[in-house]
């Protein structure tokens, strides 16, 4: 198996036999230039993980791939939990994976893991699910407002995987949707406020 890591959760995975993309979204870069896959699997629709504006150019640079989503998207096949996808000779367990809470202010969308040929690799998205195969690739999440950092080692302990190849990760340079999500579940009366470096501001 080889994988190519195209930063945040965008992942290509070669079986061997399947060319598999995971979760191309907005903070990834590269993936766009990747041809020859059979599928590409989208865990769930947060932006960070499913870039709608560039994926119709990946699917027309790759017209035999199938199109897998947790939801409703257009051209896709659906991918529930319970599922076995069978690409290209490779078979793709969809996991009851649901997306961890970030606030209960703030909404998330339907989230599920994809564990390949028997758990050689499993994405989880934006889940700390541990499936119930034993796993010997792991996308492993690293950081989000849904998690503590406690809590990714304790989820990658619970696995156990063979290797853990980090993802998520660019949201530890990404303070905007921490701020936002902040600003958004502040008890009335509180104004967040993101103060400029190097700036002297009345308050």
């Amino acid at each position: 198996m080889r994988l190519v890591h195209f930063g945040h959760s965008c992942v290509l995975v070669d079986t061997g036999t399947a060319r598999l993309l995971f979760d191309p979204g907005t903070w990834s870069t590269g993936f766009e230039q990747v041809t020859g896959l059979d599928a590409v699997l989208i865990t769930h629709h947060h932006p960070d993980h499913l870039d709608t504006a560039r994926l119709p150019d990946l699917l027309a640079g790759n017209p035999d791939a199938r199109l897998y989503s947790a939801e409703e998207l257009e051209g896709a096949t659906p991918a529930r939990p319970g599922d076995v996808l069978t690409v290209a000779g490779a078979s793709v367990h969809v996991v009851d994976a649901p997306h961890e809470q970030i606030h209960p202010a703030v909404e998330v969308p339907v989230n599920v893991g994809y564990l390949v040929d028997h758990g050689a690799f499993y994405h989880p998205g934006d889940s700390l699910t541990v499936p119930a195969q034993r796993v010997d690739v792991l996308a492993a999440p690293t950081a989000g407002p849904w998690m503590k950092l406690s809590e990714a080692a304790d989820f990658l302990a619970a696995v156990g995987p063979r290797v853990a190849v980090p993802i998520h990760e660019a949201i530890l340079a990404r303070t905007d949707l921490y701020y936002r999500v902040l600003a958004g579940t502040a008890p009335e009366g509180t104004e967040f406020r993101v103060l400029p470096r190097g700036e002297s501001v009345e308050l």
